[in-house]
């Protein structure tokens, strides 16, 4: 897909994790300038690396306008995504921080912006089945992460104004190239011997490569309409154990047989939550609600208005991922 003629420079947040390096290459790969927020001297070097232009600043500097300048764009890729007890520094990074991004880029001028949250805004811990963009949020999320990325939704699609058009996409099981988050976690505890299926696995999952997720924001980018959400997936479902299983085989790892009781992994994350917000957070508890909602129930997602609205389709297969990532993986290093 060529990038859009309107965004011939775009600011991003996030420019140094995982999403966001894959977007900065995505965009400068399509001559769109990108100016990409960072908090360091290493994430500077990072994105610099990658062909953006790296502002030093913070989400809630006050003066995030000026390093907006210039821009037609914004992508809002940064988040602190932990799955654990709730902490301030989350509320400050996913919502404060969100509030001040929006309101900074309507202030510099900027014409379009994309947030990029999560299926997780819809957890609760129960089984999330071809749910569509119109599915409400849950009175009670599964965890401070669902209840942050919620919010934030919120916030991003209040502060869309006349000449300021705000678009929502929600990936779900972000994976691929480059992955530094869930896949080098899921090999180190499928190594230890750690990992144990879930009732046995054999529940379907939504899931999104990477390279889907930047299709998936610059078609958001061009023609999403203001105000709306759209889920971001690689198509069909796949069986969970089945799709873990083949990305542990990319990494040369062999997949668990041992099983665990859904119904024992659900009460000791109930039970260990209570602990760790009676202790405040001294005592953990090994499995947390907002992980158990994530990777424990059904999760899968229809993105039909995706391919309706914005002209959607997943450009690598799930198969092209994982035939990636064992090429990579079997590559001698330099």
């Amino acid at each position: 897909m060529e990038s859009s003629t309107m965004t011939s420079r775009l600011f991003l947040t996030g420019g140094s994790g995982y999403v966001g390096r894959n977007l900065i290459r995505h965009f400068t790969a399509r001559g769109t300038e990108v100016v990409a927020l960072t908090r360091s001297a290493r994430s500077a070097e990072v994105v610099q690396a990658l062909g953006a232009v790296p502002w030093m600043g913070d989400l809630l500097d006050a003066n995030l306008a000026d390093g907006m300048s210039g821009c037609q764009a914004l992508i809002h890729a940064a988040a602190d995504t932990s799955h654990g007890r709730g902490t301030t520094q989350q509320v400050r990074t996913n919502l404060e921080g969100t509030r001040n991004v929006f309101a900074s880029a309507h202030a510099a001028g900027l014409s379009r912006a994309v947030h990029i949250s999560s299926e997780s805004v819809l957890l609760d811990g129960q089984p999330l089945i071809n749910a569509s963009e119109d599915h409400p949020l849950p009175r009670r999320p599964a965890g401070a992460y669902s209840h942050t990325k919620g919010n934030a939704e919120r916030v991003a699609l209040s502060l869309a104004a006349p000449g300021f058009e705000v678009v929502v996409i929600r990936p779900r099981f972000v994976w691929g190239r480059d992955d530094t988050t869930a896949l080098p976690h899921l090999a180190a505890t499928a190594a230890s011997g750690q990992l144990a299926w879930i009732d046995g696995g054999h529940y379907r999952t939504s899931t999104t490569h990477i390279a889907n997720v930047c299709e998936g924001v610059a078609r958001a980018l061009d023609r999403g309409r203001s105000g709306e959400v759209y889920f971001i997936t690689d198509g069909a479902p796949v069986e969970f154990r089945s799709f873990i299983t083949s990305l542990l085989e990319t990494q040369g790892l062999e997949a668990p047989q041992k099983s665990v009781p859904r119904w024992l992994l659900r009460s000791t994350a109930t039970v260990g939550g209570l602990l760790e917000d009676l202790s405040r957070g001294r005592l953990k508890s090994p499995i947390s609600l907002q992980e158990f909602a994530t990777m424990a129930v059904e999760v899968t997602l229809d993105i039909t208005k995706a391919r309706t609205e914005l002209g959607y389709s997943p450009v690598i297969t799930r198969e092209e991922g994982l035939a990636e990532l064992k090429a990579a993986a079997t590559r001698p290093s330099r």
